[in-house]
């Protein structure tokens, strides 16, 4: 096992394109982290420049104190799941399982145990006599991840190895692979444009997008405190409602909405204004702290109903309990102290001292 530091990377091709731009991202010994973002954005070509798939244009990788930019992949110490399985159709389970320790002269006794060990985490036992072709694509995936594990490298690199099952599997292989990271306590690095997929793996999350870093930290604080209104409509599902909003001394304009506010910004004037969609609570009767929008359409989601809703020409989404009924004129209360406010321009977050209402 191993930390992995990237430090001042960057990916450039010709013409001065940057695929990553100077990223900086420390993973500790044991950790799990998740780059997530949509395609396009660099997670692969930073996993790849980590795996030495691809080449360092400017910065430094290390893995486990060492600078690895001029080692071969072979040489780094890692193991690479990736989405297509990349399985020898010809050889058996135990066979692909083995083949690796073959190349490297590990003696027949440990590759047994070894393939023994992986075999019997991964439920693969009664499959090793079995060639790709004869598995389902869980399976498949599954004798992916059993060829890294018997590696016992330093650390474990996925890339977006799920995106080709369909969605049930893909639930059960995203507890299974949390279930192995957490039990064998290898550093890892896994890619994914799925946010409910990188919420539910990561212990840190690596939001990015066009190359660079948005947002570094947990799940629930890249959740609850998105630093950008990027992240903000990327993690979550419903993504946040982001609306205009006019803040003038305590008193926040949204649409025809008017919200009394303590004063706590540094900032007046225009600005938008985050607002999660199960923040939003119906309410009986007007106060200064809740808001009127007409209802535009509902999705029934069985535990939850999505409330679409209209201000003027913003759309607000509310997700409420289908116990609740609907009208055309809806009326929402917000805890003032829920409320995220970007600015306008840059769309990064703009940090409050506290937010509560004025009686």
């Amino acid at each position: 096992m191993a930390a992995i530091e990237i430090s001042k990377v960057s990916k450039i091709y010709s013409g001065d394109a940057r695929a990553v731009d100077n990223v900086d991202i420390h993973i500790e010994d044991g950790e799990f982290i998740v780059l997530v973002g949509p395609s396009g954005c660099g997670k692969s070509t930073l996993l790849r420049m980590v795996a030495g798939l691809e080449a360092i244009t400017e910065g430094e990788v290390k893995i486990g104190g060492k600078v690895v930019n001029r080692k071969d992949p072979a040489e780094r110490d890692i193991a690479m799941v990736f989405q297509n399985y990349a399985l020898y159709p010809h050889m058996t389970v135990y066979n692909n399982l083995a083949y690796g320790l073959k190349n490297r002269g590990t003696p027949k006794a440990e590759i047994a145990a070894r393939v023994k060990e992986a075999a019997r985490m991964l439920e693969l036992e009664p499959y090793l006599e079995r060639k790709p072709r004869a598995l389902s694509g869980g399976q498949r995936q599954r004798v992916a991840m059993g060829r890294a594990i018997v590696r016992k490298p330093a650390a474990f690199l996925f890339d977006e190895p799920l995106s080709n099952l369909d969605a049930k599997l893909r639930v059960s292989m995203r507890g299974e692979i949390k279930h192995l990271q957490k039990r064998l306590g290898t550093t890892s690095i896994y890619v994914t444009h799925d946010q409910l997929e990188a919420m539910t793996l990561a212990d840190r999350l690596v939001v990015l997008n066009a190359g660079r870093i948005e947002q570094i930290g947990t799940p629930l604080d890249v959740y609850h405190k998105p630093a950008s209104t990027f992240v903000a409509n990327f993690i979550g599902s419903p993504a946040m409602n982001l609306v205009s909003g006019e803040l003038n001394g305590d008193r926040l304009a949204i649409g025809y909405n008017v919200l009394e506010l303590a004063r706590d910004l540094p900032v007046s004037g225009a600005l938008t204004v985050g607002i999660r969609a199960e923040d939003l609570q119906v309410a009986e009767e007007p106060s200064a702290h809740t808001i009127t929008a007409k209802l535009d359409y509902v999705e029934e989601l069985g535990a939850t109903r999505l409330a679409h809703c209209l201000i003027g020409e913003q759309s607000l989404t509310a997700a409420l309990s289908p116990a609740i009924p609907l009208a055309d004129e809806m009326r929402f209360s917000i805890d003032p102290a829920k409320l995220h406010f970007y600015d306008r321009e840059t769309g990064k977050r703009i940090h409050s001292r506290s937010a509560t209402v004025t009686a």
